[in-house]
């Protein structure tokens, strides 16, 4: 029997800047994610100096969800969601990042978008900052660099907080913040902002930009508790459990360092505290950080009410032969291919027990409510003629995900709070900018050049989770 609680939220997840297009409407300012151009799996989305005329950017448009929005939440409503993740774009409200005063328009657009879900029976799980800041905080402050956009961050959450208080009750921070220890320029761009100077040393300014923003959610859960004492804030973390290659103890102490270097994002948001290693390391590299006292005691005071997370996969990891006593954690260079599971088209190791895995280490390490806020499968699907989608191979990928959640309720006694899947409606990809990579439960006919009527479509995965909410996950057979 399957004990998932009586409220349990059964939803999907997507970003504001993957699906709303609308992205100069409404005084709208620009963000990060509207200068990315198209990429694909093996050529990377590239990030230019404003809009250029001859390049196609993949986000201004989307899905066109901002025009699109209340015939899309019926169809939300008959899958039979009760839960709707998504984000506030940040530039909506404050174009440039660093005014003193909100925009109302962009404000109001997200006041009618929430009261046509709540009208529809679906409550709004709201991220404030998911892969959008301000293209202006970049090019003006150089990004999460810089100690002022703990403000500007801060007055941003303090704006919508008040103004949804009574339309949100569960809120995120920062999407997927611990993205940044693999050190490459996306994830320091996407996550923060940051666009690398000569010589700059990238590490040190990952952790300082990272200690600005976990500074800045702290703030945030505070004020956000003092505005309305029934909020739900969470962190946010990409989940991916790191494994080692064997069991060679370099190998198995490889593993821990590197699940110490991806989630100490965690350890500071729920525990109110930088873990000892960490505080070593940054000594021993002379990085000399911006840390103050103040900012000690304010991530004592701001922390989070649960753990929201993303799971797509699990990693492996080997030891180097000449491993530093560090065991210093290079993703790139580190991780290794494990040879027990299969992989997506992405290159993505499918791992469902892993989710029961990560669920438990979580549990274990930080006793807070879990949040499973996306999961899913990016794959090509073929529309035929009738306009069917049969998608089975998502189909399968979820169940199986799903099994292993509820296993983790009924035998392992871990309160979960929800599960929202990732893409449930076909959106662009964040990381290469394709509408061919799809996750949905429903079809968007648009394609990676940007053609299509844009009209939707239920996919056989559509009505199979429709039983499996209808049923509060007791049936997850096939349709």
């Amino acid at each position: 029997m399957v004990k998932l609680r009586n409220d349990f939220l059964w939803g999907g997840a997507v970003a504001a800047h993957q699906l709303e297009g609308g992205w100069n409407e409404g005084d709208k300012g620009i963000s990060i994610a509207d200068i990315a151009t198209a990429g694909t799996n093996d050529k990377p989305r590239e990030i230019t100096d404003g809009i250029l005329k001859d390049q196609f950017y993949p986000n201004h448009e989307a899905i066109d969800f901002y025009h699109r929005y209340p015939d899309d939440i019926k169809i939300f409503a008959e899958l039979g969601i009760n839960a709707f993740r998504t984000s506030i774009a940040w530039s909506r409200i404050f174009p440039n990042g660093d005014e003193e005063r909100p925009n109302e328009k962009g404000l109001e657009f997200y006041d009618k978008l929430f009261d046509e879900l709540l009208e529809n029976g679906i409550e709004p799980v709201v991220t404030l900052s998911h892969f959008e800041i301000p293209y202006h905080l970049v090019t003006k402050y150089g990004g999460w660099r810089n100690r002022k956009l703990i403000k500007f961050f801060v007055r941003f959450a303090k704006t919508v907080f008040t103004r949804y208080k009574n339309k949100v009750r569960y809120w995120m921070t920062f999407n997927e913040i611990n993205n940044q220890p693999a050190i490459n320029k996306g994830s320091l761009l996407t996550n923060s902002g940051l666009l690398l100077k000569k010589n700059e040393n990238a590490e040190k300014l990952m952790y300082q930009a990272s200690h600005y923003e976990v500074v800045a959610s702290a703030l945030a859960v505070q004020i956000g508790h003092q505005i309305n004492n029934n909020f739900k804030i969470g962190a946010m973390i990409a989940m991916v459990p790191i494994y080692p290659a064997s069991s060679d103890p370099k190998d198995i102490f490889k593993a821990q360092r590197a699940m110490q270097a991806r989630y100490w994002f965690a350890d500071v948001q729920a525990k109110g505290q930088y873990p000892k290693w960490l505080v070593k390391y940054q000594e021993d590299s002379n990085f000399d950080l911006d840390i103050t006292l103040e900012d000690l005691d304010v991530l004592k005071a701001g922390k989070v009410d649960y753990i929201g997370f993303s799971y797509y996969m699990s990693m492996t990891i080997k030891s180097k032969e000449n491993e530093p006593a560090n065991y210093k954690y290079e993703e790139e260079r580190d991780i290794v291919n494990n040879p027990n599971i299969p992989t997506s088209e992405w290159g993505w190791q499918i791992d469902p027990k892993g989710l029961r895995y990560s669920m438990n280490w979580l549990n274990d390490k930080y006793g807070l409510p879990l949040f499973i806020v996306e999961n899913g499968l990016g794959a090509v699907d073929e529309i035929n003629h009738n306009h069917q989608i049969h998608d089975d191979y998502r189909i399968n990928y979820l169940k199986d995900h799903i099994e292993q959640m509820e296993i983790v309720v009924a035998d392992d006694g871990i309160d979960l709070i929800g599960y929202t899947p990732w893409g449930f409606i076909d959106l662009v990809s964040a990381g290469t900018g394709q509408m061919s990579k799809r996750y949905g439960l429903i079809y968007v006919d648009k394609d990676d050049s940007g053609n299509g009527t844009l009209n939707r479509y239920k996919k056989d995965s559509f009505f199979w989770y429709k039983k499996v909410i209808e049923s509060n996950g007791e049936n997850l057979g096939n349709l």
